[in-house]
């Protein structure tokens, strides 16, 4: 089993988690709460320190930091609509 990279599982993370780490793209310490979220999607060996916490990689920083970056750059691009589940009746 290989040591895990965030790239690599980062559509197993749940919405959650991916949500923490792109607010917190310069913590080199994921709190433990976090990294068992991490470790219980994850198919890759992740090594914790004594207190359950995970430290990031420079690789890990970066792809975070690009991914930010990414989400920054299309929201305004991105037109998102709601709709209800039932369509409004018009009268006859």
């Amino acid at each position: 089993m290989s040591e895990m990279t965030l790239k690599e599982e980062w559509e197993r993370l749940d919405s959650e988690t991916r949500q923490w780490l792109l607010a917190n793209p310069g913590c080199v310490l994921v709190p433990r709460t976090v990294t068992a979220r991490i470790k219980q999607e994850s198919v890759s060996r992740i090594e914790v320190d004594d207190h359950g916490q995970m430290m990031l990689s420079r690789e890990d920083l970066d792809f975070i930091r690009e991914k930010g970056a990414d989400a920054d750059a299309g929201q305004g691009s991105v037109d998102f609509r709601f709709f209800d589940a039932t369509q409004p009746r018009t009268p006859d």
